[in-house]
């Protein structure tokens, strides 16, 4: 089984907290966490500092799709971070409760 966490940015902790509650119900993440940061990024030529709110979600990669298109779908960022990284390692016994959160 393959493994991934996708990160994913929000202005504020209701949007993260509403991707997060979609997500889970539609049984596409095992866990979602948040985080406040502080992003420092280029848009449109000019540099910008925001306050936002980074999600964490753990998954398989073969729902990634399905979590890329329910992010897009709640987003109100014109080009939200989506982006994926493999779990090469991580103790069986949380991997097995990915598998076993995720059947729903």
């Amino acid at each position: 089984m393959s493994y991934i966490i996708i990160f994913t940015t929000t202005a504020d902790k209701e949007s993260a907290q509403k991707i997060a509650d979609e997500l889970l119900e539609k049984n596409l993440a095992a866990c979602v966490s948040f985080t406040p940061i502080f992003s420092n990024y280029k848009w449109q030529g000019r540099i910008q500092r925001e306050k936002e709110i980074e999600i964490q979600i753990k998954t398989k990669a073969k729902l990634y799709k399905k979590v890329e298109e329910t992010i897009k779908s709640l987003h109100m960022y014109e080009t939200p971070q989506i982006i994926a990284v493999a779990i090469k390692q991580g103790c069986n016994n949380y991997l097995e409760w990915i598998d076993k959160s995720l059947k729903g």
